[in-house]
């Protein structure tokens, strides 16, 4: 453990490089300026920047809006749109990317959720050490066949403040009984000094979590109100990833550890006005969101907005 602390150090230190260039991305777009659902959109609180509430992930002090990371490594949720991704492709590059997160650290969002890949790694070292970016980064990591540690590992010596295993892998691991693997990652990270979590698209991830007695820092779940037209009935057009909100809002209700909710706005489909409270009020301890940098702002005031009224939550805040 020592010798990790110790590699994790020195990496950390002399990530120093040259600004990426280049680089190809596609985005999980939103559309977040239509009204969702009969009558007109809620409207949006404008922000000027400053405080977002804030929670704790073990040692780790979060806004409760966490930047999410498909933008950097180019995934979009595009359903039967053929053109976005190439959109775009051209524009996010690395300084739309880099503005992007500034924004973000000026409106008070002080986390980011992202994926782990050279892309990612080239950004984040460039973003810390040349543009003197300050975002906390959790990353996201697969359990490769041909080495299961490697990208804990890679995570570690880049710099991540905190890890988690990937919904996708999680929920096939849960699928296919493979509950060990899980449990050796989440010690993995542990073992460096890191939060651990694992994420999931299915509620059976984290029941079989507790059933099986794995303990994590930390839950990444999916939750959204699946009130929109793509979502089903089959076959779905590349844009659910919550299939059962209510079992997922009973069975998180007794969960203890801190609960980040993502996909919340089914990929541009939901109002962030709708689908922050919806997490929010039915026990979301953070809600991990990816933003243009012209959403920013409005997402920021929207998340304030909520996180400052009555909510009527059943679940206690668990951070």
């Amino acid at each position: 453990m020592k010798s990790e602390m110790n590699r994790r150090r020195f990496l950390k230190s002399s990530l120093i490089g040259p600004a990426a260039a280049g680089l190809a991305f596609r985005f999980e777009e939103r559309a977040l300026l239509a009204a969702t659902g009969p009558g007109p959109a809620k409207p949006a609180t404008p922000a000027t920047g400053g405080a977002m509430p804030r929670g704790r992930i073990g040692k780790l002090e979060v806004s409760r809006l966490i930047c999410g990371g498909n933008l950097t490594s180019g995934f979009a949720h595009s359903r039967d749109l053929i053109y976005v991704s190439p959109l775009l492709k051209h524009y996010f590059t690395p300084e739309k990317i880099f503005a992007t997160w500034r924004r973000c650290e000026e409106n008070g969002i002080n986390t980011a959720v992202l994926r782990l890949d050279d892309q990612v790694l080239r950004l984040i070292r460039d973003y810390w050490y040349a543009e003197g970016g300050k975002l906390q980064w959790i990353s996201q990591c697969t359990l490769p066949k041909s080495d299961w540690k490697s990208d804990i590992l890679r995570a570690i010596d880049a710099g991540a403040h905190a890890a988690f295993v990937h919904g996708g892998v999680a929920d096939g691991c849960v699928q296919r009984k493979q509950f060990d693997e899980l449990a050796r990652a989440v010690d993995l990270i542990r073992q460096n000094g890191l939060p651990a979590g694992i994420g999931g698209h299915m509620v059976e991830v984290p029941i079989a979590l507790r059933e099986r007695g794995i303990k994590v820092d930390f839950l990444m779940k999916t939750l959204n109100e699946k009130k929109y037209w793509s979502a089903g009935p089959m076959p779905r057009h590349d844009s659910v990833w919550e299939e059962t909100p209510e079992k997922t809002i009973e069975f998180m209700r007794h969960v203890e550890q801190p609960w980040i909710a993502y996909k919340v706005l089914g990929a541009g489909a939901i109002h962030p006005a709708e689908g922050f409270g919806y997490a929010l009020e039915n026990g979301a301890d953070f809600l991990c969101v990816g933003m243009f940098d012209f959403q920013v702002d409005e997402d920021a005031g929207i998340a304030r907005r909520i996180l400052a009224a009555d909510l009527k939550r059943e679940r206690p805040w668990r951070c």
